[in-house]
C-alpha cells in the first residue's frame, strides 16, 4: 500500500505573491480539511513544530491556526498540536441506552484506548453512602484517561462495588469495565446520569493539551445490576470542544 505523504509536503507556501504567508497556510489547510485529506480527528503539529518544519515564523502558524479555530475547523490541543474538526469533528453520542466508553467509541468509528492513572482499593464513607453501604465497604477506585484514535477525550474516576463483584479487584481492566463486569456475572442493567458544565483542573487541562482551560462536560453516573444493587459510581470529565450529546425525545 502506498503511504500518504506527510501533510506538510502538500503545502506550497510562496514568497513571490502578495498574499500573506499566514493566509496561504490557512487557505491550504482549509482545503486539505475540506477534501478529506486531513480528516476529522487528525492531530496537526504544535505551532512551533510546524513553523520549524516549514521554515516560517511561529506567529505565521499561530495566525493561521487561530483563523481555522474560529471557523471550527481546528480544536486547540496546546503543546500536543491541534485536532482537525471539519464539519463532523465533534462526537455526537446518543443517549438512548446504557453503554460504556469502549462501545461508544466503536459505534462512532473511533479506536478506543485507556490509560490507568490510579487503581486502588479504598474505603470511603462518602462513596459508601452513595451506594447505601456501611462505611467499611471496600471499593475499587479506578482513575483513567479515555481516548479515541489516540486523542484524550475524558478523564474519569470510578468506584466499583467489591462487595458485589470481588473478582473485579484482580481483573484485567485495560479495556471495558462493563465487559469485565458482564464476564464476572454482574452485568449492568440501567443507570442514572447527570450532565453539567465544568472547568477542567490544571491536571485535566494538561491531559487534554489545553493551553488555557476549555469548558467541559462533567458526567456523573450511577449504574445498577438487574436486582437493583448499585455497582458503579463514576465522574467523567469530557472535553467540551470535541464532545456533544444527542437526545431523542418523544411526546
Amino acid at each position: 500500500m502506498r503511504r500518504r505523504p506527510p501533510f506538510q509536503d502538500l503545502l506550497d507556501l510562496r514568497d513571490d505573491t502578495a498574499q500573506p504567508l499566514y493566509q496561504q497556510l490557512e487557505d491550504q489547510l482549509a482545503r486539505l480539511i475540506g477534501t478529506g485529506t486531513l480528516p476529522p480527528g487528525t492531530t496537526l503539529p504544535a505551532e512551533r513544530q510546524l513553523a520549524e518544519r516549514l521554515a516560517i515564523s511561529r506567529s505565521t502558524v499561530q495566525r493561521a491556526y487561530n483563523a481555522l479555530r474560529s471557523k471550527k475547523l481546528l480544536s486547540a490541543q496546546g503543546r500536543l498540536g491541534s485536532i482537525v474538526q471539519g464539519t463532523t469533528g465533534r462526537l455526537h453520542s446518543g443517549m438512548d441506552r446504557l453503554k460504556g466508553f469502549t462501545e461508544e467509541m466503536r459505534e462512532l468509528g473511533r479506536v478506543p484506548s485507556s490509560r490507568i492513572l490510579e487503581r486502588t482499593v479504598v474505603s470511603d464513607p462518602t462513596i459508601a453512602a452513595l451506594f447505601g453501604l456501611d462505611d467499611s465497604a471496600r471499593f475499587l477506585k479506578l482513575v483513567r484517561v479515555r481516548s479515541g484514535d489516540g486523542v484524550p477525550l475524558s478523564r474519569e474516576t470510578g468506584w466499583y462495588n467489591l462487595q458485589r463483584a470481588p473478582e473485579l479487584e484482580q481483573a484485567d481492566l485495560g479495556g471495558s469495565v462493563y465487559a469485565a463486569l458482564a464476564q464476572l456475572g454482574a452485568p449492568l442493567e440501567r443507570c442514572d446520569q447527570t450532565i453539567e458544565a465544568a472547568q477542567p483542573s490544571a491536571e485535566e487541562s494538561a491531559i487534554f493539551g489545553f493551553d488555557e482551560p476549555v469548558p467541559c462536560l462533567l458526567i456523573k453516573r450511577r449504574s445498577f445490576a438487574r436486582d437493583g444493587d448499585m455497582l458503579e459510581y463514576v465522574e467523567g470529565l469530557f472535553r467540551g470542544d470535541s464532545y456533544t450529546y444527542r437526545l431523542s425525545l418523544r411526546i
